[in-house]
């Protein structure tokens, strides 16, 4: 059978061929994919991937074709031009492109990851086969725009820098292209037959969103790197906490941040590091242009609260610069307003690492409180704040967690499983015969 999928970024392994920065997202589809690669002889489907690029085609290409076509580790791939800097903007060329790649390919089955760009509308519109399009669901951008402000206070909210007013981009801008974006995700919901997801949380938005689709349930399998390592407390920095990215409100760095001074109060040699784009860079003057409203309210809590010395941004880390740093952490943390399976968290709990996590969204579909970690509500900060605390003090705590994350996330992500579930799912779509979910 011939599968294409449509994913929102370029993969690592095809960006690795072609020489391209490789991006540190969506790394459980690089997962997904070397399974599908390693038993290619007898799963007897044919991939082909196809994914958005912000530079002209025309540039890359030399015309004016509707995609670029290559191949990488025996894998069809096809590049097609989209906005990705707006996604709240709809540009229905994208309808042509993706029909050009569909004629040129023609998939029996179109798997889409995610619907938080366009191109996923663009792409069932094209394709108009609802009963063979799969949708998988990842974030929401409807239900990230209903808390994208996460609490934050209203003179944060409307406060704007030169950076936001120039590109029109404080946080109400961003907020209102979360519902606009949300509005497509809506209709491209609408219209397809099938939806995969994981977790209480997609299961009731797809019956809110996608209420003819079929909803098949599959775990996650995650990046190769996390499964072997396994977080040992003799080896770690005691007292350091781990983010894997602040870049917006809804990931919740200023939750953190608030309650960050009581914990240097009781352990001095507290740290906290947070991946993802240095968001508070400011040494410069090109970082001072570039400054956000939220990043400048971000080094406002760090220096108003004199965190300098207990706060350090480590930039995009790679998968294997990540697992480093988590092996290292003693409390993971996810902050979050609004998740539906952060990976970050199914990371942290294969390597065994000590996790407290708002109890929002998926979560708990992921991670069992009390045993694997410890779940908080995401209004109470002092709850934050009370089970780091309990993690830091009590080592024989922080064990039992690590060992229960482990055994449940391996359990979870477990490669092989998730892999012949993605295959029953293939063929339920292409049989037309209904399975177990």
């Amino acid at each position: 059978m011939k599968i294409l999928w449509l994913c929102n970024i370029m993969l690592p392994f095809i960006a690795k061929s072609l020489g391209q920065r490789i991006v540190v997202k969506e790394g459980w589809i690089s997962g997904l994919v070397d399974k599908l690669s390693e038993n290619k002889e007898q799963n007897n489907i044919t991939l082909a991937i196809c994914f958005p690029t912000d530079k002209p085609i025309a540039a890359l290409k030399g015309d004016n074709a509707f995609f670029v076509k290559g191949k990488a580790n025996g894998i069809d791939y096809y590049v097609f031009e989209e906005d990705t800097v707006h996604p709240e903007n709809y540009d229905a060329e994208l309808e042509k492109r993706l029909d050009a790649v569909i004629k040129d390919f023609i998939p029996d089955v179109i798997h889409i990851f995610g619907t938080e760009y366009p191109h996923t509308l663009a792409c069932v519109r094209a394709f108009n086969r609802y009963d063979k399009t799969l949708i998988g669901i990842q974030g929401l951008c409807s239900a990230i725009a209903d808390v994208y402000m996460a609490d934050l206070p209203y003179e944060a909210q409307k406060k704007k820098t030169f950076r936001d007013i120039l590109k029109k981009d404080g946080l109400f801008e961003q907020q209102e292209k979360f519902r606009k974006r949300g509005e497509y995700e809506k209709e491209a919901l609408s219209l397809v037959g099938n939806v995969t997801g994981r977790t209480d949380f997609d299961r009731e938005m797809t019956k809110k969103l996608a209420p003819n689709a079929k909803y098949h349930f599959m775990n996650e399998t995650l990046r190769a790197e996390f499964y072997d390592d396994c977080w040992n407390i003799d080896q770690i920095e005691h007292h350091s906490l781990f983010l894997s990215q602040g870049n917006y409100p809804i990931k919740g760095l200023h939750y953190v941040l608030d309650i960050l001074p009581d914990i240097v109060e009781e352990y001095e040699d507290a740290m906290l590091y947070v991946a993802g784009d240095i968001i508070t860079a400011n040494s410069s003057i090109k970082d001072k242009i570039k400054l956000s409203g939220y990043g400048k309210y971000l080094l406002g809590q760090i220096k108003r609260n004199k965190l300098e010395k207990h706060v350090k941004f480590t930039g995009r880390l790679s998968a294997d610069k990540m697992c480093a740093r988590m092996l290292k952490t003693h409390v993971f943390l996810c902050p979050s307003a609004i998740e539906n399976s952060p990976n970050s968290v199914g990371e942290a709990m294969l390597l065994g690492v000590p996790t407290v996590a708002a109890d929002v969204g998926g979560i708990h579909n992921l991670l069992t409180d009390r045993r694997d970690g410890i779940l908080y509500r995401a209004d109470k900060p002092a709850e934050l704040e009370e089970a780091i605390l309990r993690i830091f003090a009590d080592d024989k705590l922080a064990l039992s967690m690590s060992s229960n994350a482990r055994e449940h996330a391996l359990s979870t992500h477990d490669a092989e499983k998730n892999y012949r579930r993605l295959l029953e799912i293939y063929n339920e779509i292409v049989t037309g015969r209904s399975g177990n979910e």
